[in-house]
């Protein structure tokens, strides 16, 4: 394991990410917020105002991740369960959560997005590796979950990808002392399987839209282990064009 790795980090995110590129990135979210909530495909909507706003593929792919229509911020926001966790059983994106918290307490980029989840731009294409804040981001998983008295947590792991075993066993090991059962399936239908639950944890957009409720718990534990997180905010971006 590598002593100090920034998960999600690139050379040119500061000048991407910060400073004089926020308002860009800011028009540039308004514009495609406006044009889906027109009918226009987000794919095709995102790659014109790239070209307008000349983006970065890494800007690009940022708004395509945090803006969203109106609509799909409705149907998400009413699933959201804010309060009244006690004795329920949690099911957790394995990946999509571990690795956003392995970015945020690497300091890297971070966005709020329309829907209020908290999403990145690590991806996760078959590799992954543990990292030296992998243990960080489990215990603190572990420990609002016990702050809620949640019964159990079940973890899904997409199989196919490199380590998911290796993380599996970590995760076990690592919140085999807190006081609620645990659970890790290493599958190859995460997705599929997420979208059928309630009580879930992910920021996937799919997952979100198709499962019967779900859980902010990477909101909840980067404001309570970091604080004030200097996300790239998009909640804002919808007061632009209404």
């Amino acid at each position: 394991m590598s002593k100090t790795v920034k998960r999600g980090y690139f050379p040119n995110d500061e000048k991407e990410f910060y400073g004089e590129a926020i308002p860009k990135l800011y028009r540039a979210g308004c514009d495609l917020y406006y044009l889906i909530n027109q009918g226009y495909q987000i794919k095709g909507a995102s790659v014109f105002i790239g070209n307008h706003y000349l983006l970065s593929e890494r800007q690009r792919l940022a708004l395509v991740r945090t803006i969203a229509a109106k609509e799909d911020i409705n149907i998400r926001k009413n699933k959201e369960i804010i309060t009244g966790l006690e004795g329920s059983t949690i099911h957790i994106d394995g990946f999509n959560t571990i690795i956003t918290l392995e970015v945020a307490f690497s300091g890297s980029p971070l966005f709020q997005c329309m829907d209020g989840t908290i999403r990145d731009l690590a991806g996760l294409r078959g590799t992954y590796r543990l990292i030296d804040k992998t243990d960080l981001a489990i215990a603190q998983i572990g420990k609002v979950l016990e702050e809620n008295k949640i019964r159990k947590a079940v973890f899904y792991l997409d199989a196919p990808v490199s380590n998911s075993g290796k993380l599996k066993e970590r995760i076990q090991q690592l919140l085999r002392t807190f006081h609620f059962e645990v659970q890790v399936n290493n599958i190859n239908n995460v997705d599929s399987v997420l979208k059928t639950l309630d009580h879930v944890v992910t920021s996937d957009a799919i997952i979100l839209d198709k499962c019967r409720s779900w859980f902010n718990l990477t909101k909840v534990i980067i404001e309570q282990a970091l604080g004030d997180y200097p996300y790239i905010d998009f909640i804002q971006t919808p007061e632009c064009k209404e």
